[in-house]
């Protein structure tokens, strides 16, 4: 990066790690740090060690001479379009605060904030496996369901900003409780803590690993699961017609047992006209496409 070219700050705050990165204008990350949400000590406490890292970075940015040009945050949650945090259900001590007026009063910066899951579709499609769609849903089967939508282009937020809430689509009208309210969400069926809570309470990587070693119930356990998402994604396709889906997350290192059943199951509940003109792919960025969609959400 050329001397005095201005750089941006991403942010990825999630319920157990707080993760940012000093980010030049063409994607590289230059610098990055990585400590512990620590939400359980509350609001404040949380906010002082998010101004004090983002002002590390500062410092290492005056130092490169590249000047920060704006923050990017990414929150799990509802978040509106001025950053109010609505709704978080993994980190309640930031529910009903203005996250970006706070963090710009703090910081003397411009900062912009989102849904967290939308970043990471952002990243991905600029960067990772996202490149060369017009329009695809990113998907994120970590400890619960995340996602984002990019249509033609553009990301799509929705109305007041909280559009894509895939995990949260019903695919089981009478099926298990989500912490959201609803009953039988597909958050309940594809995501670790759901493969976690029906095989057993074992950890997802153990179960993937008695699958492929014989285990027939295991192997079960994500068929039922690559049914469910394929349900949800079936919907999705017939209505928006969209030529790419990017699955990422942790789970989707178990994608080679997901995928017989999910792929039987767009066949059977998608327009095949629609279903020809649309490619499936694992995510390629790993935890650094929220942090460069944060710092696109930032530069826009």
């Amino acid at each position: 990066m050329s001397e005095r070219a201005s750089s941006l700050i991403g942010i990825d705050v999630g319920g157990t790690n707080l993760r940012g990165a000093l980010i030049g204008a063409d994607g590289e990350i230059m610098r990055r740090f990585r400590v512990l949400s620590d939400i359980h000590k509350g609001r404040e406490s949380f906010l002082e060690r998010l101004v004090d890292e983002v002002r590390r970075l500062q410092n290492t940015a005056a130092s490169l001479g590249a000047p920060i040009q704006a923050v990017g945050v990414g929150v799990p949650g509802l978040i509106d379009r001025q950053g109010w945090v609505h709704s978080s259900v993994n980190m309640p001590a930031l529910e009903g605060i203005a996250l970006r007026d706070c963090l710009e009063q703090r910081l003397g910066l411009p900062v912009r904030c989102a849904n967290d899951a939308n970043l990471i579709a952002l990243g991905e499609f600029r960067y990772g496996s996202g490149r060369g769609f017009n329009s695809v849903l990113v998907v994120t089967l970590g400890t619960g369901v995340g996602s984002g939508l990019i249509l033609n282009g553009q990301l799509w937020e929705g109305t007041a900003g909280f559009a894509a809430e895939f995990g949260h689509t019903t695919v089981n009208p009478d099926g298990h409780p989500c912490p959201c309210g609803n009953c039988g969400c597909l958050e309940q069926y594809v995501s670790a803590t759901a493969l976690s809570r029906f095989g057993g309470g074992r950890a997802p990587e153990l179960l993937a690993s008695l699958a492929r070693g014989g285990d027939e119930g295991v192997r079960q356990l994500f068929q039922q699961a690559g049914i469910y998402l394929g349900i949800a994604l079936a919907g999705l396709l017939n209505t928006l017609n969209l030529d790419g889906i990017v699955i990422g997350g942790g789970v989707s290192a178990s994608y080679d047992l997901l995928e017989p059943a999910l792929t039987a199951t767009l066949h059977q509940r998608t327009f095949p006209q629609i279903l020809r003109g649309v490619q499936i792919r694992r995510a390629s960025l790993g935890d650094d496409a929220g942090l460069l969609g944060a710092a696109l959400l930032a530069a826009a």
